[in-house]
């Protein structure tokens, strides 16, 4: 899944790069992580980089990185980076404009990727619970597939809430609609509204209003970090329910970025049925 850089055969020319740094850091036992990135490319990290990292990622960082363990530790799960200054800023307009281009750039680049997936969903008025643990597996364009691994629970809510949820989303992608429901400024007007922190990462808040009213888009908010463009929250009200059977469905979906690329982790969604009354589903993506 991951997408290779320029550094993408750096862990094959560790004695090379060897040499260049001890010529070029001489005595020195550190190497500004700037510095090797300015010379081999790569991208921001926050305390620790791991070598699948060094090869795949593709702007500068800052910090310092010992030359002695990125030289030995060639088969290393982490090499350890102190973070001295943060990454620049960026003012509203320009975070909202890197994000779109980060959008356009993962729908032509991210080829595929696998992860563990845990959905619960509970219907209160009933009592009634289920937890599904699957392995979702994507390849571009248009493939998603689920391997059940688990289930535990009411098989009423596996096979009329979870399972439903999985066709809904399997064929969203079958049928190529991602670029028809993308959070982007084709599909949605974005207004600023302020700043805020979410899990430790600053973020421009954005209110978001679809261009038109369809099934898939929704009115509400999105947070992108300020330093990254990437995305980190989108939450809100979809505007057209997907049946005659749902009256509404409000959501808060969490983001993070993996291999350059921004992927959804948890996703918190209350339903209002007109059958089973509240349906709350909890989606959490993990290992990709």
């Amino acid at each position: 899944m991951f997408k290779n850089s320029t550094i993408r055969n750096l862990i094959g020319t560790f004695m090379v790069l060897g040499a260049s740094l001890a010529a070029h850091a001489q005595l020195r036992n550190t190497i500004s992580v700037q510095e090797l990135y300015n010379e081999y490319n790569a991208k921001p990290v926050n305390g620790t980089i791991s070598v699948q990292q060094l090869r795949a990622e593709s702007t500068p960082v800052v910090g310092t990185i010992s030359v002695r363990e990125l030289l030995a530790e060639q088969n290393a799960t982490a090499l350890p980076v102190n973070v001295s200054t943060s990454l620049p800023r960026m003012a509203p307009e320009l975070a909202l404009d890197t994000y779109f281009r980060r959008v356009q750039r993962q729908s032509i680049q991210l080829g595929a990727y696998t992860a563990k997936t845990v959905i619960e969903a509970d219907l209160p008025s009933t009592a009634q619970h289920g937890e599904f643990e699957l392995t979702r597996s994507y390849s571009a364009p248009n493939s998603l597939k689920f391997q059940p691994v688990r289930f535990e629970g009411d098989g009423f809510v596996k096979s009329n809430v979870i399972v439903r949820l999985l066709q809904s989303e399997a064929s969203r992608v079958e049928k190529n609609e991602g670029y028809a429901t993308a959070i982007n400024d084709e599909n949605y007007k974005f207004s600023f509204r302020g700043d805020d922190q979410i899990g430790g990462r600053v973020v421009h808040v954005y209110s978001v209003k679809p261009r038109d009213k369809r099934v898939g888009l929704f009115k509400g908010h999105v947070a992108i970090d300020v330093t990254t463009g990437s995305l980190v929250r989108a939450e809100g009200e979809f505007v057209k329910s997907p049946s005659v059977f749902i009256k509404k469905i409000e959501f808060v979906q969490d983001f993070s970025d993996v291999g350059g690329f921004t992927l959804p982790v948890h996703m918190h969604s209350v339903a209002d049925t007109r059958v089973y009354g509240k349906a709350i589903v909890e989606v959490d993506n993990q290992g990709y």
